[in-house]
């Protein structure tokens, strides 16, 4: 009876937008985490699988927020029981799925804080820099790769994005993204500046002066802007999103 009921989850999460799915699913109604992309190591996917009951399951992706939720009995043909066993089950998820993401982000907090304290300071020389023509603003190095710090709204490290000689650029694993920011310059109530990249940050704060803190994606700009307005109550804030007219959806603009 399981292996249909879970195939139809493995078609749901298919159908969500997850192309890597995993060789073995569980059904033991407990967390798993599985690789969305081409990193074996990188396991943003996660999904819970009940098959007592009603069967239901959820699966998500802690990177991109995306999460699918699928029952083997439409919701509306519940019992007044199995409504209110879906809603606890799903509430038990929920809890779930938060304590072993917050765990995951403590985890490889500490690692992205060792790193950095082992680092050098970057070198004006490194070729990322040359070729945008920014300064390293304290940035660090570690085997030919700029290591660029993002801070919560309390100021703690939480993450590191590399960046190699060639410009491409990637992320620690597990470490919070959302609502954290690269700043340079120094912490300004009035006037605060809010970009994507940090190199775009690097050359806005070199030609203005102005504080800024770069969100490193267009998603998170939201985001980094809000933690900035409740940390600084009256500030200015410009946000300066780029503006790429190669792409359709221009994501900098429309978020």
């Amino acid at each position: 009876m399981n292996v249909p009921l879970i195939e139809q989850f493995r078609a749901a999460m298919f159908e969500a937008g997850f192309e890597h799915l995993p060789e073995h699913i569980e059904a033991d109604g407990r967390l798993h985490r599985f690789q969305t992309g081409d990193k074996r190591s990188d396991k943003a996917g996660w999904y819970v699988l009940h098959t007592n009951g009603v069967p239901a399951g959820i699966c998500g992706d802690w990177r991109g927020g995306k999460q699918v939720t699928w029952n083997a009995k439409d919701q509306s043909a519940f019992t007044d029981a199995e409504r209110k066993q879906h809603r606890q089950r799903m509430q038990a998820i929920k809890e779930q799925r938060q304590q072993a993401e917050r765990q995951a982000q403590e985890q490889a907090a500490r690692a992205a804080r060792g790193k950095w304290e082992t680092a050098s300071q970057a070198s004006a020389e490194h070729p990322y820099l040359k070729t945008k023509g920014v300064e390293p603003h304290g940035i660090r190095e570690s085997a030919g790769r700029l290591l660029i710090p993002l801070h919560d709204e309390q100021g703690e490290l939480c993450n590191l994005q590399t960046i190699d000689a060639q410009g491409n650029k990637g992320f620690a694993p597990d470490a919070r993204v959302k609502g954290c920011f690269s700043p340079i310059g120094k912490p300004s109530p009035a006037c605060i500046v809010v970009c994507e990249g940090w190199a775009t940050a690097a050359s806005i704060h070199e030609a203005t002066g102005r504080y800024v803190v770069a969100a490193m994606s267009a998603a998170n700009l939201s985001s980094v802007a809000q933690a900035m307005r409740a940390k600084y109550p009256k500030a200015a804030i410009t946000i300066a999103a780029d503006n790429d007219h190669k792409s359709k959806a221009n994501p900098g603009l429309a978020k």
